[in-house]
């Protein structure tokens, strides 16, 4: 079972990226501007683009991605069926793998959840 803390890995991400915040802003600035853009609702509601977003979090073996993205999910009301379903696609594409970061979906999934 994975033993990741999803919460403190995000925190600590963004934390550790102050300096770089610091020393290159309009470079990410406009990281963060692409990803306004590419995560605005179009075709694809927000939702289903961050079910996307994690999907490749999960295939790239991004544990970093996987807390800031489950975090999203849940604040986009994703259903644990709908978690599910991504995840199947995601051991489909991405085999053993990728089945090994779903067990850190999970755990992220349940350590987020709403209270």
């Amino acid at each position: 079972m994975s033993s990741f803390d999803h919460i403190g890995l995000t925190k600590d991400i963004n934390s550790n990226l102050a300096p770089l915040r610091k020393s290159q802003p309009e470079a990410l600035q406009a990281f963060g501007q692409l990803a306004g853009a590419a995560m605005k609702e179009g075709a694809l509601s927000g939702k289903q683009k961050e079910l996307i977003a994690l999907a490749i979090g999960v295939t790239q073996h991004c544990s970093g991605c996987i807390g800031f993205h489950v975090k999203a999910l849940h604040k986009l009301q994703c259903t644990r069926a709908e978690l599910d379903e991504m995840l199947a696609v995601c051991v489909y594409m991405g085999g053993g793998p990728a089945l090994m970061y779903c067990a850190e979906v999970i755990k992220a999934w349940d350590d987020m959840a709403p209270t």
